[in-house]
């Protein structure tokens, strides 16, 4: 249980430290707001359009009486938007780290010299068009693992009682998971750790895990609120990476490095 409140912290410091340096954190924002064009453009067609598509893919259900089909087309319905908003977290990160590349690794690598007792941190020798490639294809892989439980946690939604108690927190859950990796990711791939080995750490320390990502998943479920987060998120999981490493560190953040720049405090 303690690494619940470990992993929550981690995320509480990183946006602690994003908010002493106003600059970064004003670019930071960039990305977010991209993807979240993009995602609030797809959620919306859903919803407009995601009872056309239940009709069409339930003909079987044409002649049902009133009010049953409405009943059984309106759940579907709703499962499919719900379906869609749980895929649009998972993958919203993703996509920002994906747009915004350049920026949160230098992100990270102040983080990670922050906090390092010798002050530096450790370098990709990859070019910056290897290490979008790996993001990418790493990217892909974690959405299909995620889609999978998507898809069996919506087979699980029509079970009654359990599929409007258990199965949602379980998603939750499952979120949180995820969104640890891709965040993750961005300091451990700079350490040249494969996705393999990064979900092998990660699965070790579930509860740390989970006191990261899941307040961070519910966080994200709120209007704008991800933009906002995600700068700070990359930053609270590049100590959390460093944990899972094992790698010590000076002072969370304070020093070396640690006091923003006069300079970095105003946008």
């Amino acid at each position: 249980m303690r690494d619940l409140g470990v992993g929550f912290g981690y995320l509480l410091k990183g946006q602690r430290w994003v908010a002493r340096r106003g600059r970064s954190y004003g670019l930071g924002l960039l990305p977010g707001l991209i993807t979240l064009v993009l995602y609030a453009a797809a959620l919306v067609a859903l919803a407009l359009w995601g009872e056309d598509a239940v009709t069409w893919a339930t003909p079987f259900a044409d002649d049902w009486s009133s009010p049953w089909q409405g009943l059984f087309r309106g759940f579907l319905t709703a499962v499919l938007f719900a379906l869609g908003l749980l895929l649009a977290v998972l993958t919203f990160t993703a996509v920002t780290l994906l747009v915004g590349q350049p920026f949160y690794e230098n992100l990270s690598e102040q983080v990670d010299a922050a906090v390092s007792p010798d002050g530096t941190a450790p370098q990709s020798a990859l070019p910056l068009w290897r290490e979008l490639w790996i993001s990418a294809r790493d990217s892909l892989r974690v959405l299909v693992r995620a889609g999978l439980w998507g898809v069996l946690l919506f087979a699980l939604g029509f079970l009654p009682f359990v599929g409007q108690t258990v199965v949602p927190v379980l998603g939750f859950f499952v979120t949180g998971f995820f969104l640890t990796e891709e965040l993750t990711a961005v300091a451990l791939q700079r350490r040249g750790v494969e996705l393999r080995t990064r979900l092998t750490l990660l699965r070790s320390r579930k509860s740390l895990v989970w006191g990261f990502g899941t307040p961070l998943g519910l966080a994200f479920l709120v209007p704008f609120v991800a933009v906002f987060l995600m700068p700070g998120a990359v930053a609270g999981a590049t100590l959390l990476a460093r944990d899972l490493l094992g790698e010590e560190n000076a002072d969370d953040g304070s020093a070396p490095g640690g006091e923003a720049d006069t300079e970095d405090v105003t946008l």
